[in-house]
C-alpha cells in the first residue's frame, strides 16, 4: 500500500505541474484518522509545490495542531479550508486547494462555467451540467467562520470556485480530488478561451447527455491518476 504522505507529495507536485498551483501556495490533505489529517506543510527549506516530498506532509489535527515530529514546520495560512471542510463533510477523505488561473479568471470575469462540449472531457461537462458553485469573497481563509462561509456556498458539491482567490476541490481519495481538480480546470481553460473567442455557444443539447456514459472511477480517476503520475515521472517529479 502507498504511503498516504507520498501520494499527498505526488499530488502537489502534479498541481504544480498541471499548472493548478504555483510557487509555494496551495495545498493538499487527507483523512487521517479520528480528528486528524495528513497535510502538505511549509519547512525551513520550502522549495514550492513542485518540489514536495513526503518530508513536507505532516499530521495535524482539524484545528491544525502538529502532533508527532513537527519541528520546523508550520501549517498553511488557509488550514481551517481542510479541517473544517473534513470536520463538515464526512463522505469526503481528502481536499485539494489550488489557484489554477483560468478559474480565477472566469471567476473575476463572472463567466459562468456551463456544459457545452461532451465527449471531450464526460467529467468536466458532467461537473458543469450539476453546477460549480462560487464562494464570492475574496478573502484569505485563514479563520474557521470564513471556511463555514464557504462550505455553506459549496453545498454538497465537489468543487467550489473561490471568486479572485483559487478552487477547493474534494474527494473520497487524494487520486479523485486531484483529478477533479484538473477537470475543473480544462472546463475553466475551454469556458476563458470560448470569452476571447466571443462565442457563447448552447449548453449541450439533452439528447446529448443522455449518450454520454458514466465510464466508472477506475477509468474517470484512477486511469487518469496514474497517467499523472507517469508524466510527472518523465519529467523528473
Amino acid at each position: 500500500m502507498t504511503d498516504p504522505r507520498a501520494t499527498v507529495a505526488q499530488a502537489c507536485r502534479i498541481l504544480a505541474m498541471e499548472g493548478l498551483v504555483e510557487g509555494v501556495l496551495g495545498h493538499v490533505s487527507v483523512r487521517a484518522g479520528e480528528n486528524r489529517m495528513l497535510i502538505r506543510c511549509r519547512g525551513r527549506d520550502e522549495r514550492g509545490l513542485m518540489f514536495t516530498d513526503e518530508r513536507d506532509v505532516r499530521q495535524t489535527d482539524l484545528d491544525g495542531a502538529l502532533t508527532g515530529a513537527a519541528e520546523g514546520y508550520a501549517v498553511p495560512n488557509e488550514l481551517p479550508i481542510h479541517g473544517e471542510v473534513l470536520r463538515a463533510r464526512p463522505e469526503v477523505n481528502a481536499v485539494v486547494h489550488a489557484h489554477p488561473p483560468a478559474v480565477l479568471l472566469c471567476g473575476v470575469a463572472g463567466l459562468e462555467l456551463r456544459p457545452v462540449f461532451g465527449a471531450y472531457n464526460i467529467p468536466a461537462m458532467r461537473m458543469a451540467l450539476e453546477g460549480v458553485p462560487v464562494y464570492r469573497r475574496s478573502v484569505l481563509i485563514r479563520r474557521p467562520d470564513l471556511a463555514h462561509e464557504m462550505i455553506a456556498a459549496m453545498g454538497d458539491r465537489p468543487v467550489c470556485v473561490l471568486k479572485g482567490h483559487g478552487i477547493t476541490v474534494t474527494g473520497a481519495s487524494v487520486e479523485e480530488a486531484v483529478v477533479r481538480a484538473v477537470n475543473l480546470n480544462a472546463l475553466a481553460t475551454i469556458t476563458l478561451d470560448l470569452a476571447r473567442l466571443n462565442a457563447r455557444p448552447e449548453d449541450l443539447p439533452d439528447d446529448d447527455v443522455a449518450e454520454l456514459p458514466d465510464l466508472g472511477s477506475a477509468f474517470n480517476d484512477l486511469s487518469v491518476w496514474r497517467y499523472l503520475v507517469a508524466k510527472a515521472h518523465s519529467h523528473g517529479m
